[in-house]
């Protein structure tokens, strides 16, 4: 999600391919050395499918220089990241008058000109599982495109096309808004909104004009009936880019177990998000109150017209939220880490931060320079150096070819042509 629309507050084996759900993690006994920590660091390909600085560089922030506003710049990710999948973001306001597309032109425009074009050493263009790994190995940072919110295609299948054409290779179906084809979580409950069951027959044809194309089926932010609905009309794998567990923290963007066993038997990967409220119960419990009672001094300070000064006020309003509402850790990653791994199984856990798209992540754990920590406590914790390699990004590529061999399988089928008019 897109600070802009957030408050600043705020298996089961079913095949040879995937993995048994491990009972428990035997904590390991004998120390962790920085060698291994290092080694890790080097050789795994880590993966952020759902990054927000996109919201920040389309104003004109460089993303070369240190980020003041959140937890992305390339001195942070230089060493540490192998591939980044920048979202698309295109708010549910943008949907009026039909200025989603433009939006989303925008943002597919700040990825190509902002952050590759401009830094052509540091990042390259990517589109494929095999782009990811050729990155890696010329130690540059692949740039890849998500689009957040499915309201961003105008119910047209040819936008999709050409979105994808332009390199987006995954979509979330919706954001906290409804649309005319997927009902979202986010307003799941407004009794105004017409909610449809989960995907309308056009949404079905999205999907598997998705699968046809090669772009990833992303469940993030829809509401439940609407995951189900994708799992039964995917042919490929689908992913949460940046989804917890809901039996850690109830927050209904987060996936219970149920939907982690169906996620993994279909073949996909939920990627753990750092926001604060979706990690930990206590700071979701603590933290609703606070917003509400902070919201008027909130408001004020959007009223400031010094940038300068307004910056100063919003940071001294965290620090005070902060002091009053502890953030959670880096050990509340590990344990949701550890549940959705014990539920899904180890093929089907993978990392999706939302950094700078959420007001508040673990202080442990707020850029990509801090995984080496995360590194240490999964070790701690009995993890593999391979399990870790899977969950920071294996997994993610192995989803990534399955999509990219799926379409392959589909390449002579004709285009869908339907229209939400006309699809039955």
């Amino acid at each position: 999600m897109s600070p802009s629309a957030r408050s600043v507050l705020s298996a089961i084996a079913v095949t040879l391919t995937i993995a048994s759900p491990l009972m428990a993690q035997t904590p390991r006994t004998k120390p962790v050395t920085q060698a291994e920590v290092d080694k890790i660091t080097r050789e795994a390909i880590l993966i952020d499918t759902h990054d927000d600085v996109t919201s920040q560089t389309v104003e004109g922030y460089d993303i070369a220089t240190p980020n003041k506003r959140g937890q992305t710049d390339l001195p942070r990710m230089k060493g540490f990241l192998g591939a980044e999948f920048f979202a698309v973001f295109v708010d549910a306001s943008y949907d009026k008058d039909h200025h989603s597309a433009n939006r989303t032109l925008e943002m597919i425009d700040t990825v190509r000109t902002d952050v590759v074009l401009k830094h052509p050493n540091d990042f390259v263009f990517s589109t494929t599982a095999a782009d990811i790994e050729r990155a890696h190995k010329e130690k540059k940072i692949a740039a890849l495109m998500g689009i957040e919110g499915g309201h961003a295609i105008e119910d047209s299948l040819r936008l999709l096309r050409d979105y994808y054409a332009l390199g987006i290779r995954y979509m979330t179906l919706t954001h906290f808004n409804t649309n005319n084809w997927a009902d979202a979580q986010g307003d799941i409950t407004n009794e105004s909104v017409k909610h449809h069951g989960g995907l309308t027959p056009f949404g079905v044809d999205v999907v598997h004009e998705m699968n046809r194309l090669g772009m990833m089926v992303d469940i993030s932010h829809t509401a439940d009936d609407t995951f189900y609905a994708a799992i039964k009309a995917s042919s490929a794998p689908i992913i949460a880019s940046h989804s917890s567990c809901r039996a850690i923290s109830s927050n209904t963007r987060n996936m219970t177990d149920d939907m982690i066993v169906a996620l993994a038997k279909n073949g996909g990967t939920m990627q753990i998000n750092f926001d604060c409220g979706y990690l930990s119960q206590r700071y979701d419990d603590e933290s609703k109150p606070l917003q509400t009672a902070m919201r008027a001094q909130y408001g004020e300070i959007m009223k400031i017209q010094d940038p300068a000064a307004k910056e100063a006020a919003i940071e001294k309003m965290r620090a005070e939220f902060a002091s009053k509402v502890p953030p959670p850790t880096l050990q509340d990653v590990v344990a949701q880490i550890d549940h959705a791994v014990k539920i899904g199984g180890i093929d089907h856990v993978g990392i999706g931060t939302d950094f700078d798209g959420v007001a508040c992540v673990p202080s442990d754990l707020d850029s990509y320079n801090k995984f080496p920590a995360l590194t240490r406590a999964l070790l701690e914790k009995g993890y593999s150096a391979e399990d870790i390699k899977k969950i920071y990004g294996g997994n993610l590529l192995r989803v990534m070819r399955a999509v990219e061999k799926r379409a392959e399988e589909l390449k002579n089928e004709a285009p869908i042509e339907t229209t939400i008019a006309t699809a039955k």
